[in-house]
């Protein structure tokens, strides 16, 4: 599973939230929700921005460039 999949899920559950509550968020239907979080899709770059403004977590964390402390992983 990817960083973004692994990553996604853990706000989405952290958020006390289902997948059909995130996927009206965001304006995509269930199945893309667990596409993204089984790692088969990824988000397009306009949705991964409202993901981080949502979920107030930035995209280098989300894609699994930076850890939850802020230290890069590159």
């Amino acid at each position: 599973m990817s960083d973004f999949a692994n990553r996604f899920k853990e706000l989405r559950v952290e958020s006390g939230l289902s997948q059909r509550q995130v996927a009206k968020v965001f304006g995509v239907s269930q199945t893309s929700i667990e596409r993204w979080e089984s790692g088969a899709t990824k988000t397009d770059i306009d949705t991964l921005i409202r993901i981080c403004k949502y979920f107030g977590a930035s995209a280098d964390y989300l894609l699994g460039l930076e850890n939850e402390d802020g230290t890069r992983n590159y």
